[in-house]
């Protein structure tokens, strides 16, 4: 059918991999004629992409919903992702929903859509755990100046405290070849750094017998490439070859991201994390000894069942002890069928945020000392398209965020810059070099 003149307007909740996926979604849309249109506009079709990774995730799944419903309320709304997936009549039962589409489903949304009218009773598809097999590629493109390409999906991990691996399925991947060509679609619109992401990346290649090193040589030989960065990878899947790679690759960034989760060896036992806090010491110290300026950030969940006061004291010193760059603390959140709810030590709601935000203070020391550490060095900074009052930001290679007066012909431009101190907001201003 032809949807020539309709609009259609998207949200993204949740991860990098959601927003790859959006991208390729809106992709499928604009084929069958529909023009996109900004979420906050009046649309013919507004489609949510949600989360489900907290609590939290879910409500705010919810609120925009609604907001949708309230713009438009004959507009046909859509909900996918991980959310439709694990909760598919949940979200069924939010006023407004016409259709909910699951882990498969979603990335053929157009073939649903019919006349675009309103349906009586909401219309749920999804397809059972076991028979999410199939994997579908996807970068992301026309929202920000970076671009996330979808380089694997799905998660055999299934630790105690996560949904991932019901709402997508067992680890998959496409090949290393067909994987580049879709960089080479990203670099062919202008992109100049492409950040990889999916669940569980440096399990790549478990499905086509490679290994994610192999994709890392590939896409390093990439034409028009200029910048690649790692998104999340498990501690114990970055292997020493990745972080040689590393310090000797004009092309990968300095910059690594390891979820740590929690840094008390009970704690990790408990959410079945397949490391030990002396893995993960080893793998901080080797990416220090052989790229000392890389930025290094970390995941980590405060007041999980089973943490009692002495293992998050545990936990805060050993990430204290660590050279890490920043924190991304979360604070923990029950989800149905999992099995951390079978962890008998349960900690209050409050002190869960109260260790969170400790977390968050440490983030803080951490991200400043990282800065000071590097003032006064010359580094290239890729500048964004995002405006605010009047400046704009970019990133360094290792990731450190600078500010400049807005300049429109800086966008998605690499300048040559001096750093020079940390502003009030904690950014850091800088000079250009001649």
């Amino acid at each position: 059918m032809d949807y020539k003149g309709k609009k259609a307007a998207f949200y993204t909740l949740g991860c990098k991999l959601n927003f790859s996926e959006t991208s390729t979604i809106a992709g499928s849309f604009k084929e069958v004629g529909f023009d996109r249109v900004e979420f906050d506009e009046k649309a013919d079709v507004y489609v949510i992409n949600t989360c489900s990774v907290t609590n939290q995730g879910d409500k705010a799944s919810r609120n925009i919903v609604r907001k949708a419903v309230k713009q438009n309320p004959d507009a046909m709304v859509i909900v996918v992702g991980c959310y439709s997936q694990l909760k598919p009549d949940e979200v069924g039962h939010i006023e407004g929903v016409d259709m909910v589409l699951g882990t498969q489903e979603k990335f053929h949304i157009p073939h649903y859509l019919g006349d675009l009218k309103k349906r009586e009773t909401t219309e749920i598809k999804t397809t059972r755990l076991a028979n999410i097999k199939s994997y579908h590629k996807a970068f992301s493109w026309g929202d920000r100046t970076r671009s996330f390409l979808k380089v694997q999906d799905g998660c055999d991990y299934y630790c105690s405290f996560c949904t991932i691996p019901y709402a997508r399925g067992r680890s998959r991947n496409d090949n290393v070849v067909n994987t580049v060509k879709e960089a080479q679609k990203s670099v062919q619109k202008g992109y100049k750094e492409i950040i990889l992401t999916g669940v569980n990346i440096g399990d790549f290649g478990k499905s086509t017998g490679e290994n994610f090193l192999d994709l890392l040589k590939a896409l390093e030989q990439l034409e028009g490439l200029e910048r690649l960065r790692l998104g999340s990878i498990e501690p114990n899947l970055l292997k020493d070859e990745i972080i040689e790679l590393v310090s000797r690759s004009k092309v990968i960034m300095p910059h690594f991201h390891l979820p740590l989760q929690s840094g008390s060896d009970e704690i990790l036992s408990l959410m079945k994390r397949k490391y030990s806090t002396d893995l993960y010491r080893k793998r901080v110290e080797r990416i220090r000894e052989i790229v000392p300026h890389a930025f290094i950030g970390v995941d980590v969940i405060a007041g999980t069942n089973g943490e009692t006061e002495k293992y998050f004291q545990e936990s805060f010193d050993f990430l204290n002890s660590l050279e890490i760059s920043q924190l991304h603390a979360f604070t923990y959140s029950e989800r149905s069928g999992t099995q951390a709810l079978k962890i008998p030590w349960k900690v209050d709601v409050e002190e869960r945020k109260n260790r969170t935000q400790k977390y968050i203070n440490l983030s803080e020391k951490k991200l400043r000392a990282f800065y000071e550490k590097h003032i006064g060095t010359t580094q290239t900074a890729l500048f964004e398209a995002q405006k605010s009052e009047d400046k704009m930001h970019g990133f360094t290679e290792n990731y450190i965020k600078v500010e400049v007066p807005y300049q429109e012909e800086l966008v998605n431009k690499l300048g040559s810059v001096k750093l020079k101190s940390i502003l009030p907001n904690g950014n850091v201003a800088v000079e250009f070099n001649a």
